[in-house]
């Protein structure tokens, strides 16, 4: 038997666009009525939602070239969310209990298109796995930086949410070495004990050139870089380096989160040929069904874990932002309501 609906439901709004930096004081957890489907439609209890860098961009309000929108004073926040099907019109192609992934996350139950619902269909052993943006890191590795067996790979952020795969995938491609880069010694202990890098230079710690020529005195054949910094003199001839991300940029108390200068030496570009790539899945869109064949098939196999942080209950959604700006997790962060 179906348990009762209730009639009201929280979500999380924004409040106020910071000057700086979102923190929980910027958000409100409001109540709102239950929505009933029409056509076409239907309502989803949400029971996982990803907490994610570029809602930093989209609160800063600078979105040109972004196929999301901005968010504003008093909107609800969204994302990738994974849920339960509660209610559907008799038409509708799903069906009540149907597991799905939507982009209406940061809300305990969300009315979403049935067409813009992605059925669950246990290839992940995990429903929470569907949340995982690996398919970025997978995506930059296959199609642009090529890896191939023999190769030294540096992932930039690798504690984070896409380079706490990327490493992982990288070998698992053949590549030889990996080498990440992170801010915090902990998590650096754990990029090697956990995850298999075999080595990580730390941010803070001292020149970084002189602690990659050190970690990859061959230099590098690969980068995967989801901060946007310099990483152009430890490159090898012929260098390949995919850009998946600009966290530099996003949590930087400066501007908006919608810009990552970097200075390039051209010169160093033009002599070793090294490649500089900018990774878009909308570019690839057969890559996500193929990684998450792959990445189903090496979670079973125990070849690759997914490492992220579980928050109960979306009172602490806020705050779980908060603290994935402020570098606090390691992997993913995951609102569990």
């Amino acid at each position: 038997m179906t348990a009762a609906l209730p009639r009201t439901a929280r979500e999380v709004r924004l409040t106020a666009i910071p000057e700086g930096l979102p923190t929980r004081e910027h958000f409100a957890i409001v109540k709102t009525p239950l929505p009933e489907p029409g056509a076409g439609q239907v309502l989803v209890r949400n029971r996982h939602f990803l907490v994610f860098p570029g809602l930093r961009t989209l609160i800063g309000g600078e979105v040109n070239g972004l196929p999301l929108p901005p968010l504003l004073s008093g909107d609800a926040l969204f994302g990738p969310a994974v849920g339960e099907v509660v209610a559907a019109p008799a038409n509708s192609p799903l069906r009540t209990g149907d597991a799905v992934v939507h982009m209406l996350g940061w809300r305990e139950y969300a009315l979403v298109t049935a067409t813009e619902c992605t059925p669950v269909d246990g290839t992940l052993p995990d429903p929470v796995a569907y949340l995982s943006p690996g398919s970025a890191a997978y995506g930059a590795l296959t199609r642009l930086a090529d890896v191939r067996a023999g190769d030294i790979v540096f992932v930039t952020g690798a504690a984070g949410a896409v380079g706490s795969l990327a490493g992982q995938i990288a070998r698992l491609l053949g590549a030889r070495r990996v080498i990440g880069s992170t801010g915090s010694p902990e998590k650096a202990e754990r990029l090697v004990s956990e995850l298999g890098y075999d080595a990580v230079v730390l941010r803070g710690a001292g020149p970084l050139a002189a602690q990659l020529a050190q970690a990859a005195p061959e230099g590098i054949d690969v980068l995967v870089d989801t901060v946007a910094g310099e990483q152009l003199g430890a490159a090898r001839q012929g260098a390949r380096f995919a850009l998946v991300g600009a966290l530099s940029g996003q949590m930087s108390a400066r501007g908006t989160g919608s810009s990552a200068p970097v200075g390039i030496d051209a010169f160093r570009l033009l002599i070793k040929g090294i490649s500089l790539r900018g990774y878009s899945g909308a570019d690839h869109p057969d890559v996500e069904k193929e990684w998450t064949s792959r990445f189903g098939d090496w979670l079973r196999s125990g070849k690759i874990s997914f490492p992220h942080a579980r928050i109960a209950g979306i009172d602490r959604a806020p705050q779980a932002l908060q603290e994935m700006i402020e570098g606090k997790h390691f992997g993913a962060v995951v609102v569990e309501l």
